[in-house]
């Protein structure tokens, strides 16, 4: 038993677990905005299950694909693939578990689901590939993430009929982008020896924290415009408000020449941007 629960953990620090933090509110909000409240509880269940399963899917085999880079690289040898503390075997059945989780879920939710599933497989899996070829990989990330609270959106209703969810996805898309240009900062002159594309390898640091700034600021113009197309109260006004402070803040930690506050800029502040959100938003739907 000891033996299994430290495989168990080793396996959550592998696919980084806690991060799920990041994208499961948004699924949630998307679900609430959907059922004008709170959704029935198996829908609640099934979303939770499909992108848990979908989450860890993604981040299993972006490990399984990148582990002879994460070898190479000084910040990433330590992983559990490249160090040995997890075999390759044992990661590839956690993956086909974890996608045989994502699509029981997507097939238990609605028939429209379990269509579109194969199109989220692709997104989430496909973006292990794209620094290889591009340096909008970035946009990839965003991508993959910013499907969740749309899905979550036609999970509840089985169809999609409203521009709200597809706003709130365009939130998630920049939002996400921009902080995966500040992270890939870390990466920027291994990237560059290693031939893989990122914007911080193409443009440099200090250009590159630029482009994440802009990306961020059409991230708050697209939650701003979905705050007016929702008409929700001012809960939601106070969640917009408290995430157009939280992303200057954290652009305020990082410089050119220091990027040694990342793990404040990246884990702490991404961690509340999400359940900010939900909770302000949440509350309005249910006030209004």
């Amino acid at each position: 038993m000891p033996g299994s629960l430290d495989k168990l953990r080793t396996t959550l620090r592998m696919i980084k677990f806690e991060h799920t933090l990041f994208a499961l509110p948004f699924a949630f909000l998307g679900a609430m905005l959907a059922a004008e409240g709170l959704p029935p509880w198996d829908k609640i269940l099934w979303i939770t299950v499909a992108m848990v399963g979908a989450r860890s899917a993604a981040m299993t085999f972006n490990r399984l694909i990148d582990r002879d880079i994460d070898a190479e690289n000084p910040r990433t040898a330590s992983r559990e693939l490249p160090s040995g503390k997890l075999g390759v075997g044992f990661a590839w059945a956690f993956f086909g578990v974890s996608v045989a989780l994502f699509l029981l879920a997507a097939y238990l939710l609605n028939w429209l689901t379990f269509a579109l599933s194969p199109i989220v497989l692709v997104s989430i899996l496909g973006y292990s590939y794209a620094k290889r070829f591009t340096a909008l990989a970035h946009l990839m990330l965003g991508w993959a993430l910013a499907i969740s609270p749309t899905a979550a959106w036609i999970a509840v209703r089985g169809t999609l009929d409203s521009g709200m969810p597809i706003l709130l996805s365009l939130v998630v898309l920049m939002w996400t982008a921009g902080f995966d240009v500040l992270y890939a900062c870390q990466d920027f002159e291994f990237d560059r020896k290693a031939g893989l594309r990122s914007i911080p390898a193409r443009y440099g640091i200090k250009n590159s924290l630029w482009i994440a700034r802009l990306f961020h600021f059409q991230a708050f113009a697209a939650l701003v415009l979905l705050f007016l197309v929702t008409g929700l109260g001012w809960p939601a006004l106070v969640g917009v408000a408290a995430v157009g402070m939280l992303l200057i803040y954290q652009h305020t930690l990082l410089k050119p020449n220091d990027l040694s506050r990342m793990n404040a800029a990246f884990f702490t502040t991404n961690a509340f941007v999400s359940v900010i959100l939900l909770l302000t938003f949440g509350a309005a739907v249910f006030l209004h």
